[in-house]
């Protein structure tokens, strides 16, 4: 995992870009606010398991499975491109999510981050498109590199102006292996749109 250091100031990079929702056939949607707006309240967060879920080791992902909304993707992997911006998936018909390679690896301890899509242009809808509708509770699978599955549970879905895109509770240091599932939502404005949504999810389990 990055040092602590590292991973703050990469994702306040990140969270101060540009990134695309695929709004209209261009990259670059949605904004991330660089502060949390300071009347947002915190994400409510699921009750920890029964017992504690260790972390698992560090190993890239490669697939993301979310079955109550449809999902069941290949993930990429995204960083900062060579101008400073936010790389994000390509707008193309056979749309994919993306892990951003500056935070830790699903199911590794502290807040793993994938960006989707919401609409891929003139292709339709994208990867994240039915991401609101997740309730809590409902199940996500990470498949990685090393052959585990990390599986996780939902604790929180939100909607949020991407004025008041709340940074720390996104990006900011966890006790414990979470994930953090993001696109763009609310109402349309030009070729992109207002909102952001955040899906916020706890590791349960591990699997081979």
């Amino acid at each position: 995992m990055r040092p602590l250091a590292g991973r703050v100031l990469a994702a306040t990079a990140l969270a101060a870009l540009l990134v695309g929702c695929g709004g209209g056939g261009g990259n670059s949607a949605g904004h991330l606010a660089s502060t949390p707006s300071s009347s947002a309240p915190p994400p409510s967060s699921a009750p920890p398991p029964a017992k504690s879920v260790a972390a698992v080791g560090r190993s890239v992902p490669v697939g993301l499975r979310i079955p109550a909304i449809g999902v069941d993707t290949p993930v990429l992997r995204l960083g900062l491109a060579a101008d400073g911006t936010a790389q994000v998936p390509p707008v193309q018909a056979h749309d994919r999510a993306g892990w951003y390679r500056h935070s830790p690896t699903p199911g590794q301890k502290g807040p793993s981050v994938i960006l989707g899509h919401v609409t891929v242009g003139a292709y339709g809808d994208g990867v994240f498109r039915h991401l609101k509708d997740l309730r809590r509770g409902e199940r996500i699978e990470v498949r990685l590199e090393n052959g585990t599955d990390a599986l996780f549970a939902v604790t929180d879905v939100r909607t949020v102006a991407k004025a008041d895109f709340p940074t720390k509770e996104v990006y900011g240091d966890v006790g414990r292996p979470e994930l953090r599932l993001i696109t763009c939502g609310g109402a349309r404005t030009g070729d992109g749109y207002r909102d952001n949504v955040i899906v916020f999810a706890a590791l349960t389990s591990a699997r081979r």
